[in-house]
């Protein structure tokens, strides 16, 4: 096997590990709610909310810590850390404790996502980064149709804890051949990220999610729900303006000049929002109103990530061939179509064949489709000193909209008494399919890109790929 395609196996361990954990706490998440029973619903959510928060806050500044120290020592760093936060969770005695464990993973991750991507492009021609993208993507489909499967089969041989513990095994795999097969990536000069923007970005995501979570309970009127809400967005406000004038900003703007970069984001976003919602509301309706048991709810979810997998490898190869745009459209169009028949066939009687698995195969295959094009489609025009930093961003909205996705269900089925919990479950399958139409769009919207020469753009001081030193691991820059 060449050189590439081994770095390209070490490096989709993190990434396998990260979405791994997406879905597997989903299907552990009826068991963590029996566990600390006194808690409540929009309680409990901060065990997956404070994660995406914490890692979309990071992400952008691991990337950037990586360009400037690193990308090979802040992998480690990474692997370390989140296996280390595994075990925390696995040992928490409280939701608190849980919450506190799941913030260090999420920093772990956060880390990790950037340096693999980092470390792995620079070994790929340009006329195969696409390709390789799409795999490292994929890879994450391949864990998020795992999780659920394996997350049933741990659930119900033991409890919740051992989904936190099978983080270790498969970490520990990794680093062995990582020591050997990665090499020193860095870029001359550099400054550290704004630490300011990285707290400013924490808790503005973190006040809008509180906002929204809370707002079922708060009343949607009260002065709370709105002084969260405005408080974030005021927030985010600042971080915007500091980040057009600071000199190592959190979000790097000129990035966003690059068409294709800003749009694939923007896509990926709108798509993340409908994504993370529907994986948590696909295993609350299997067990709250179909009433399976983990371990069915488990099986019977994996049908749609499988076909992640496979959609994301062939969207990989249409996208070197034709570009993103057609694969960024279908694919959003066809999780639109997956939600819009889940709210028109699922009732409260349990038909998993006819009502429940041709939904789930066109989101799978919708997932897949949309993440392999808009990953493909952000880096493709960046110039290679910037794919940590790009990737971290395009990551960091992807954290976003994962937490504003699961916030707004969350506030949905809130409202849900007995009588009304069939419509609405309807109700949030049908606003996903309205965020996803919104990604779909976007994807028309991205227009004719290739991998090729960066963007005209001005992004600032970019260095050429020659000036981001490359080593092998044993020898420093």
């Amino acid at each position: 096997m060449e050189r590439r395609w081994k770095v390209l196996l070490v490096t989709a361990v993190a990434v396998f590990m990260g979405f791994l954990d997406v879905t597997i706490v989903n299907i552990a998440f009826p068991d963590i709610r029996e566990s600390f029973s006194d808690s409540s619903l929009a309680g409990l959510s901060w065990v997956l909310n404070a994660y995406n928060i914490v890692f979309a806050a990071l992400l952008v500044p691991a990337g950037r810590v990586a360009d400037i120290v690193g990308r090979r020592r802040m992998f480690f760093i990474g692997l370390i850390t989140f296996l280390a936060a595994s075990a925390g969770c696995g040992l928490a005695g409280s939701v608190e404790m849980l919450v506190a464990a799941r913030v260090v993973q999420a920093a772990g991750a956060a880390i990790l996502v950037p340096t693999s991507l980092g470390l792995l492009l620079p070994e790929f021609p340009l006329e195969q980064r696409a390709t390789a993208t799409a795999l490292w993507g994929a890879t994450g489909a391949v864990a998020a149709a795992t999780g659920p499967s394996l997350g049933g089969v741990l659930v119900h041989a033991t409890d919740w804890r051992l989904v936190f513990f099978v983080n270790i095994p498969i970490g520990l795999a990794a680093l062995i051949p990582a020591r050997r097969l990665l090499r020193e990536v860095k870029q001359d000069g550099g400054t550290l990220p704004d630490p300011l923007g990285v707290v400013l970005l924490t808790l503005g995501v973190a006040a809008l999610a509180l906002g929204i979570v809370k707002g079922p309970d708060w009343g949607w009127s009260s002065a709370r729900v709105i002084g969260s809400l405005a408080g974030g967005i005021a927030l985010l406000a600042l971080l915007a303006l500091r980040s057009a004038t600071h000199r190592a900003p959190v979000l790097e703007l000129g990035l966003f000049r690059v068409r294709s970069f800003a749009v694939a984001v923007s896509g990926t976003f709108l798509f993340s929002v409908a994504f993370y919602a529907l994986l948590l509301c696909n295993i609350l309706f299997l067990t709250e109103v179909w009433h399976y048991s983990i371990l069915k709810a488990g099986f019977a979810v994996t049908p749609g990530p499988l076909m992640a997998a496979v959609s994301s490898a062939v969207a990989g190869r249409l996208t070197d061939r034709f570009g993103p745009r057609p694969t960024a459209m279908a694919g959003p169009l066809l999780f639109t179509a997956g939600c819009a028949l889940f709210a028109a066939s699922l009732g409260s009687d349990a038909h998993y064949l006819r009502d429940y698995l041709p939904a789930t195969l066109l989101t799978g295959t919708g997932v897949g489709t949309t993440y392999a094009s808009f990953s493909g489609a952000a880096v493709a025009k960046l110039p290679p000193a910037r794919f940590a930093t790009g990737s971290a961003i395009a990551a960091c909205f992807r954290q976003i909209g994962a937490v504003l996705g699961i916030s707004v269900l969350v506030a949905i089925l809130g409202t849900a008494t007995q009588a009304n919990l069939v419509h609405t479950f309807d109700r949030a399958y049908a606003w996903m399919a309205i965020a996803s139409a919104a990604a779909g769009l976007a994807g028309f919207l991205l227009g004719n890109v290739r991998a090729g020469a960066p963007s005209g753009a001005k992004l600032g001081p970019v260095r050429s790929l020659n000036s981001v030193q490359i080593s092998d691991s044993g020898t420093r820059n």
